[in-house]
């Protein structure tokens, strides 16, 4: 009898769910409008959770007996100050050149276009059905930007114009989540050590004691996929950005630092991001001199090369285990239920399913008897054979 009432019931609240999936995933955007100062606060803080560990360890060794209660707190506020430094060296490095390459790309953009056109002219000038391709490709595209820029920009620019008042409402809204996030990130950090041990106690105290081990080891791995790979996946990127702005320096690309934010920011997505990169970047130096594009490519793949087979594996080491294919199946399925968010966490993520799977998996094969599924070393050892003691003269 309780078995089918809890099916019944089990039904009733999958129907209801269903039914109410668009009520449900308004009520669920709602609560995390409202708490998004503690999301911007746990995301500063797991970001700035190894960081702030080090310096502890650091003033715990540096610090005489007496001063070490202070460890923490000086910790918690040299990583915050570390972060912030970070955040606004960014700023006034790159946005003021980001802008200036941008404004100076839009003004020339139409004289760059009509010297490609020459010079593609000059190359392949006696290929009459080539060049006949390019000029209708050319005009074809020319037309389109020009229908776009009437029809869509100029009333979005317009749009914009007008709702002036609510975008900088909506920035306002932004600043006063993100303070309020920092303070949020504050106390985390602080009492991270506490929270650890209250979701321990909490596991322990609503599990089994084996499922509770259970429980906490997935939750360490979980930690050590999601953490491992997201700090160093940051500063993968950070590196293959300033190695694409040293490259582009030394070959004389043009707009380097343009470049060179559009790879090293692009290259967070697993897989698919340098080619997401590669392609808005080959486009801006083609305008500018398409042979450079063409070196630039080479560049790029040797740079890509580099960041997989050297510094990638370096950096994150083995926190995923699994293999390219699951890697590009989790990027497809993620990025297409959660965009570019969903892009960025599905290796890590789905390295978890698939721990959890496995486990499962093996603690099947094991309760049927299945041996000859398991590696050499997890064998059961075999069970001696009965010999006869040597008779006695």
């Amino acid at each position: 009898m309780l078995s089918g009432f809890g099916a019944i019931s089990l039904s009733v609240l999958l129907f209801f769910f269903l039914y109410r999936f668009q009520g449900i995933g308004e009520v669920v955007e709602q609560i995390v409008g409202i708490l998004k100062p503690f999301i911007y606060g746990g995301i500063v803080a797991y970001l700035l959770r190894p960081v702030c560990n080090h310096y502890s360890s650091w003033f715990s060794k540096l610090l005489p007996s007496k001063a070490k209660k202070f460890a923490d707190t000086l910790a918690i506020t040299l990583s915050m100050i570390t972060g912030l430094l970070v955040i606004y060296a960014l700023i006034i490095m790159i946005a003021p050149q980001l802008y200036q390459s941008i404004i100076s790309l839009w003004n020339t953009l139409p004289g760059k276009i009509e010297q490609t056109i020459v010079w593609f002219t000059e190359r392949f000038g006696e290929n009459k059905m080539l060049l006949q391709y390019f000029d209708s490709g050319y005009r074809a595209i020319y037309d389109k930007l020009n229908i776009w820029g009437h029809e869509t920009l100029v009333p979005y620019i317009t749009g914009i114009v007008s709702g002036l008042g609510m975008s900088v409402w909506r920035v306002l809204v932004f600043l006063k989540d993100f303070l309020i996030g920092l303070i949020v990130a504050v106390y985390l950090l602080s009492s991270r050590k506490k929270f650890r041990r209250q979701s321990i106690m909490v596991v322990r105290s609503v599990l089994p004691p084996k499922w509770a081990d259970i429980a906490l080891q997935e939750l360490t791995f979980v930690d050590r996929v999601f953490g491992g790979f997201i700090d160093g996946k940051l500063v993968d990127s950070a590196i293959i950005g300033v190695l694409c702005y040293i490259g582009c320096m030394i070959f004389g690309f043009p707009n380097p630092l343009l470049v060179s934010a559009i790879v090293g920011v692009t290259n967070v997505i697993p897989f698919f991001g340098p080619f997401l990169g590669a392609i808005p970047a080959t486009l801006l130096i083609f305008i500018e001199s398409p042979m450079d594009a063409l070196w630039f490519i080479l560049f790029v793949l040797f740079l890509q090369q580099l960041d997989g087979n050297i510094i990638g594996p370096k950096i994150l080491g083995s926190h995923t285990g699994i293999s390219s294919f699951w890697v590009l199946f989790s990027i497809l399925l993620f990025g297409g239920l959660w965009g570019i968010v969903g892009m960025v966490i599905a290796v890590p993520l789905f390295a978890v399913i698939y721990d959890i799977i496995r486990k499962l998996v093996m603690r099947g094969l094991r309760k049927h008897g299945y041996s000859e599924f398991f590696p050499a070393s997890q064998q059961p050892a075999p069970a001696a054979e009965d010999t006869p003691e040597p008779e006695q003269s």
